[in-house]
């Protein structure tokens, strides 16, 4: 590149998306002296739905600032938790995310998934059309200029997942109160209104019951109950 020489230091929060030599404090980076500051941090490998303030010499600076020579730029992590400003905080997640969205759900956090990939733009599309904040491990995704809002998921262990969204976006949690098949509101149900997906043994050991009021599937305390509630119990006391 020709011409403008400025200084990047990126948060170590940051520092998986660069490379290895750009991981020690202020690096030199050549620019073209035309490119927006948010065009170079992206050229970097790191997403701006990641970076909470760009500060050059100081002060705060816009994405749209173009870096001049021997500026010192600090691209920061963004500050938790993470506000949202524009519509009610839900979420979008892509096909890689199954168990993060059934467990967002199962605290009754507004989450949709995509079971099938449907493609980097329809997503982005569906992220801007419903105020979505899209969660995805797909930089290429994270980078799409039509999306609302976008984080990325850093780890790729559930458990790890849910306590990073919930430590970053402190959404309000409402345990049992979504369908974690369809992301639909539950009510309360009587054992005739559900009796069709009901097995025999089913039937004459439970009577409290929730449907789906979007796709009627039916709930009960299970064989499972007691791993979803450990899932519950343990966000309400870190998040809740």
């Amino acid at each position: 590149m020709n011409g403008v020489e400025i200084h990047v230091e990126v948060a170590p929060a940051l520092h998986l998306f660069v490379p290895a030599a750009r991981r020690a404090g202020a690096t030199p980076l050549g620019t073209d002296g035309v490119s927006t500051l948010g065009h170079v941090i992206e050229s970097l490998g790191v997403p701006l739905t990641e970076v909470g303030a760009l500060v050059v010499d100081g002060r705060a600076v816009p994405v749209s600032h173009i870096p001049k020579a021997g500026e010192r730029v600090e691209v920061r992590e963004v500050q938790r938790p993470q506000q949202v400003p524009g519509a009610p905080l839900r979420f979008l997640l892509d096909v890689h995310l199954g168990t993060l969205a059934r467990r967002l759900r199962l605290l009754g956090v507004d989450a949709a998934y995509e079971s099938t990939d449907i493609g980097d733009p329809a997503l982005a599309a569906r992220s801007a059309a419903e105020k979505r904040v899209m969660l995805s491990r797909d930089r290429g995704l994270l980078r799409r200029r039509e999306l609302w809002a976008g984080a990325f998921v850093y780890s790729t262990r559930p458990d790890d997942q849910l306590h990073d969204v919930l430590d970053r976006f402190a959404p309000a949690l409402r345990p049992w109160t979504r369908c974690t098949a369809c992301n639909g509101l539950l009510r309360q149900a009587t054992k005739d209104e559900v009796a069709a997906q009901l097995k025999h043994g089913t039937q004459r050991s439970y009577d409290v019951f929730a449907q789906c009021t979007d796709c009627g599937r039916a709930y009960w305390k299970g064989a499972h109950h007691d791993q979803l509630e450990a899932i519950v119990e343990r966000a309400l006391t870190e998040h809740g």
